[in-house]
């Protein structure tokens, strides 16, 4: 059964296991995934943003180049009267072309130099010599036209596809200035004649293709997704090889677990043991009710008892016997006789007190009351005289034994720290001892208080009026047996 249990933890161990380096790897991949996603978001931000970066400062240098051919060439030159300024500009004739045409003609010369490069001026009122290429030639330059006629200062762009290939068209509006004014009012072919100062009069586009930047981004992408794979790669290795470790340890944690719990218990086993034997030992000792109050903190134990019968018995004829035989033999003899006793005192619910040298005492009545511990008492003052008399028969020896029994109320109780016992206390402890050494060997005396609790069941021998030691006269009985009609104990 242990065995697979083992089995089946092993088995849910290693699917946890498998299931880990799954989501893992899932959850790698989709990070991946959502890293490319969000850079190819963003290379598609950067390339229109250097696209627009691009076409802006082309413009701005192409209107500068405009500008400054205009102020400081056409102006000073027309000044003179000697030179011919036509649109009809030849590089073979001796003329210089105006500056709207030096402008087609630069952004020509551009085209023709980077053939993935256009360059255009448009507009809504090109001149009669333009009409044909100088309009709005698709969709985007009317767009442009009419969102740059109304918003001069902005810029318009989109990438879109231009002649079959994706591109970006930025265009920008081209606003008439204080010098071109009157030129273009007063010239004979001018198609509108009330230009002011900022109107605009075409619109300056500029296309360029995105093929170049898009393959770089995205060479660019394909080693940032090989890199990207190849440490997802070399995470998950590591993350494997770190949980795998993880498993070895907490295996290698889980056996020291069930090592050291195995030793645990062992010693737990161990500890019980002792502490039986120790609760064994105690019991022995004390009353069960009284050891458990001492195991419960108690330090000083007394109970009063309206009502107790107390038997203390000698062995007569125990020190002539104990110079007849050796030490061990002596011990061995007494051993036998009081464990005897021991047993009456266990078959009778009785409670033993302690033995003093050849003497012995028990009470009943304690540490539990009952209502029948006279009687209790009485049976097992016969049974002791029985059985002494089987050791006799059974060693050859002339030993005798005097009880004495006494009923009355009495203190029981643990005293002190060490070596303690479970004691009585009283004058009821005091008569018994008493009736003991008062007695009369081979007999059982017993006081008028016990005769009359037991008068009825037993035979009894009126002994008179004896003069007790500490006591003065007392009137005392001696127990003969049983009646037949008494009822057993």
């Amino acid at each position: 059964m242990r065995q697979l249990i083992s089995r089946s933890r092993a088995a849910i161990s290693q699917l946890i296991y498998k299931r880990i380096i799954l989501a893992v790897t899932i959850l790698f991949c989709v990070g991946v995934g959502v890293a490319m996603a969000n850079m190819s978001r963003l290379s598609s931000t950067l390339i229109e943003s250097q696209a627009l970066q691009n076409a802006t400062l082309y413009a701005q240098a192409i209107k500068e180049a405009r500008t400054l051919y205009s102020s400081d060439v056409v102006n000073p030159l027309n000044t003179a009267k000697t030179i011919n300024f036509t649109h009809d500009y030849k590089p073979i004739k001796v003329t210089v072309p105006v500056p709207a045409t030096f402008l087609v003609e630069l952004g020509k010369q551009i085209s023709q130099k980077n053939s993935e490069l256009s360059v255009r001026l448009y507009s809504n009122y090109p001149f009669p010599w333009r009409e044909k290429e100088g309009g709005a030639q698709d969709d985007f330059e009317r767009e442009a036209i009419k969102y740059l006629m109304q918003n001069p200062t902005q810029k318009f762009f989109r990438s879109e596809e231009f002649r079959g290939k994706p591109a970006f068209r930025y265009a920008e509006a081209d606003p008439l200035t204080a010098s071109c004014v009157n030129c273009h009012n007063t010239h004979p072919y001018s198609p509108k004649k009330d230009w002011k100062v900022g109107d605009v009069r075409g619109i300056l586009e500029i296309t360029q293709p995105l093929d170049t930047i898009t393959q770089k981004t995205r060479d660019g992408l394909k080693n940032l997704f090989f890199l990207l794979a190849g440490l997802s790669v070399l995470g998950i290795s590591g993350l494997s090889l770190a949980i795998s470790r993880l498993r070895q340890n907490a295996k290698q944690l889980e056996q020291r677990v069930r090592e050291r719990t195995a030793q645990l218990q062992e010693t737990n086993v161990e500890l019980i043991k002792e502490q039986e034997k120790c609760d064994r030992l105690l019991l022995n000792i004390l009353p069960e009710s009284i050891a458990a109050k001492l195991k419960n903190g108690q330090s000083s134990i007394a109970d009063g008892f309206a009502e107790v019968t107390i038997l203390f018995a000698d062995i007569v004829g125990f020190t002539v016997l104990s110079s007849q035989i050796s030490p061990e033999e002596l011990l061995e003899f007494l051993n036998e006789i009081f464990s005897a006793f021991d047993g009456l005192t266990e078959k009778y619910g009785l409670e033993k007190i302690k033995t003093i040298g050849d003497a012995y005492m028990v009470v009943g009545g304690l540490p539990n009351p009952s209502t029948n511990h006279a009687e209790s008492i009485a049976e097992m003052a016969l049974d002791m005289q029985e059985e002494l008399a089987k050791f006799n028969a059974k060693y050859h020896a002339g030993i005798n034994i005097r009880i004495g029994i006494n009923t009355g109320p009495a203190i029981a109780g643990v005293i002190g720290t060490k070596k303690f016992i479970y004691d009585l206390w009283g004058d009821a402890v005091n008569t018994a001892a008493r009736m003991e050494s008062h007695g009369v060997a081979g007999a059982i005396q017993v006081t008028q208080s016990t005769y009359d609790i037991l008068r009825n069941k037993y035979l009894f021998e009126d002994r008179g009026i004896i003069k007790i030691k500490g006591k003065g006269d007392m009137n005392t009985y001696l127990l003969k047996g049983r009646l037949v009609s008494a009822v057993a104990v």
